[in-house]
């Protein structure tokens, strides 16, 4: 039997019931939520995955507290039912559609959480991305991003902070395909060396909210980029849509950010040019991105919840599942002052910065 929960709800995309999604095994349905402090401290992200052709569904929630990042990672069989958004002790609840998030995280050896979440403007739905190594296609999803405000509280080990006033930070919900699971084991003919580059800047204002994200080939070509400009409580007919272009900077013998990166954007409404400077640090692989062990999708069995601590000073930048962070950063434009992030995964040669193998490190 395929019925379940969503077939009572009008959203059905095809004639079959929803629990089908299309054939190709790796398609995905997410959420991912970060958020920080207006000093750039406190930072935690959240993500949830659905995976219908692999039956699983995993969750992710990571704090930073005292140079520390703490992780509670979840996976569970999904039975079938996409419209269950709990996976152990972590829950996403809609409250008000395209505006209002909960997420609650009940206690997992001392970590958790109730977080809301309030958007905002209206989401913005970035450029649909596809992309192929060589016949293969590695993605073609579809993405919406939205800024917003969290209240709430986050206990570790007996310490319950409240968050601090002015929390901000971004969600997105992305769904369609990508890499999940066990990796494809044949290798792609003429594919000698994989290779991905991706930058992500959301960015709050107090006048309004700042999109820019750009995928590039190895010779720095791009192949998918958005700059969008949100002011408060804009409605989706006055969201304001642009092109922006990105100059890198990264830490010696890393593939990390550094100081001193700048975006200049051709955006209505928007800022001109935007600086970032670093406040902190966090791995990626906290919420299952390049984790050795917790990849997208893998199957852990009926139920499994494990916690992780990730000292963050000293770990190796050129190890594979260290590669992508994203960056607490302090952003200035025209003399106001942000904050937000700056993700960066980089894969492989990129020749406008140096990079020549898999993973070497900046000059």
């Amino acid at each position: 039997m395929a019925l379940s929960k969503g077939d009572d709800f009008p959203i059905h995309q095809t004639a079959e019931p929803v629990a089908y999604a299309g054939t190709d095994r790796n398609f995905y349905d997410r959420y991912f939520f970060n958020g920080y402090a207006p000093d750039g401290g406190g930072f935690f992200a959240i993500a949830f995955g659905v995976y219908p052709h692999l039956d699983v569904v995993d969750a992710h929630f990571n704090v930073i507290r005292d140079g520390v990042q703490h992780c509670v990672h979840a996976s569970r069989e999904a039975g079938m039912e996409r419209m269950d958004l709990s996976c152990g002790p972590i829950t996403i609840e809609i409250v008000e559609p395209l505006n209002v998030l909960k997420v609650s995280v009940g206690d997992h050896e001392g970590i958790s959480a109730e977080l809301t979440f309030t958007g905002r403007h209206f989401p913005i739905e970035e450029p649909r991305f596809t992309h192929r190594t060589g016949p293969r296609v590695l993605l073609d999803c579809t993405r919406m991003t939205q800024n917003g405000r969290w209240t709430g509280w986050i206990e570790v080990d007996g310490e319950r902070q409240e968050l601090a006033t002015g929390t901000m930070g971004t969600r997105d919900r992305s769904w369609g395909v990508r890499p999940i699971g066990a990796p494809d084991a044949q290798p792609i003919p003429g594919q000698a060396m994989p290779s991905f580059f991706w930058q992500w800047t959301p960015i709050n204002f107090p006048s309004g909210s700042l999109f820019f994200h750009v995928n590039n080939d190895t010779l720095g070509n791009t192949w998918n980029t958005r700059a969008a400009w949100a002011l408060e409580g804009a409605s989706a007919d006055v969201l304001s849509e642009g092109a922006g272009s990105m100059r890198t900077r990264l830490s010696s013998g890393t593939r990390w950010p550094s100081g001193g990166s700048t975006v200049s954007l051709a955006l209505p409404g928007g800022p001109e040019e935007i600086t970032f400077e670093p406040l902190g640090r966090f791995q990626m692989k906290g919420l299952g991105y390049t984790h050795p062990d917790w990849r997208h999708g893998m199957y852990h069995g009926a139920l499994k919840v494990e916690r992780e601590d990730i000292v963050l000073d000293g770990l190796g930048p050129l190890a594979l599942d260290n590669i992508h962070v994203q960056i607490p950063v302090a952003v200035t434009s025209d003399g106001e002052e942000g904050i937000g992030v700056f993700e960066q995964l980089i894969i492989g040669p990129f020749a406008p910065l140096g990079l020549s193998e898999f993973i070497d490190g900046a000059g």
